[in-house]
């Protein structure tokens, strides 16, 4: 079972709801550790300072905010908790918004918003509230002296609490480069595109996909760790696909989309042989090596 991360109450008009947080990700990564490379003895981290170069321990350590090149002003813990949100044990909507409105970017991290003691049925009563209206909440909340923006979405009877980037954290496309802007496509091209996205289209089924990357990873540190040597393996080189060959790769994309999604005939139909398997089958009824074959008897 998932343990609390945060526990309060959840809060919508003057409904109070007692809650829990729990993780709903837990990221899978293959961690490495610095070694020195003569006697494979795991290194640390020192703090060194750069003036004197002597190491500086934790006590000597200050934190300083660079208003321009080496000119910092130096802040205290102290101040920054004079100025930290005020400790909430609440999250309280403010507004409730459709979920297609949300652009994914904004999205940070999920957890699950479960129900603390007593409090299933109101829980329930927003959760079917939320599904009913297609709605989802915006709210803030304080976690561990930070300020967080979340969207709260109903999903298979549970609230799903994602943390927000704010406004001012994400990069407009208008500020991004390189963004391609003013280019035509030809309407054929558009028309196989959107054919091809239609042949490819399915039902989205997250198992299918793995992380193939760590898995090969691990198997090479499994490998090694039994002594075996591990060969590179030949990569094949990418092709860029250019505007000249732009339609022959959407016409072959798009005949292998059909090919994939055909349907596959029934297994109690039998194909139809060719006139070779013919003549190979019916002499192999004839003799089995170098004697002759014993002939079924019909009846």
């Amino acid at each position: 079972m998932a343990r609390s991360i945060w526990t309060g109450s959840l809060s919508f008009g003057l409904v109070n709801i007692p809650v829990k947080l729990v993780t709903a990700v837990r990221e899978e990564r293959v961690a490495f550790h610095l070694l020195h490379d003569q006697d494979k003895v795991r290194l640390k981290q020192k703090m060194v300072c750069p003036e004197d170069g002597k190491e500086v321990h934790r006590e000597h350590m200050v934190k300083g905010y660079e208003i321009s090149p080496d000119r910092y002003v130096i802040v205290r813990e102290e101040e920054l908790e004079a100025v930290a949100p005020k400790s909430s044990r609440v999250i309280e909507i403010s507004d409730f918004v459709n979920l297609a409105e949300i652009d994914p970017v904004y999205f940070d991290k999920p957890y699950y918003l479960l129900p603390g003691k007593n409090a299933e049925k109101a829980y329930t009563l927003l959760t079917q509230a939320m599904e009913k209206t297609g709605k989802v909440g915006i709210a803030k909340f304080t976690m561990r002296s930070k300020e967080y923006l979340a969207a709260l979405r109903p999903s298979e009877g549970v609230i799903v609490l994602e943390t927000m980037h704010f406004a001012n954290e994400v990069t407009p496309t208008t500020k991004v480069d390189e963004v391609p802007r003013d280019v035509k496509v030809e309407g054929r091209e558009l028309h196989m595109a959107e054919k091809l996205i239609e042949g490819l289209s399915a039902d989205f089924k997250p198992e299918q996909y793995h992380d193939e990357y760590r898995a090969r990873v691990l198997e090479l540190v499994k490998k090694k760790a039994h002594g075996e040597n591990v060969v590179r393996q030949p990569q094949q080189a990418e092709r860029e696909t250019r505007a000249s060959d732009l339609m022959a790769a959407l016409e072959a994309s798009l005949d292998k989309a059909r090919t994939k999604k055909a349907p596959v005939e029934k297994a109690t139909a039998k194909p139809e042989r060719s006139p070779r398997r013919k003549r190979v089958a019916a002499h192999a009824h004839e003799t089995v090596g170098d004697k002759p074959a014993r002939r079924r008897k019909t009846v």
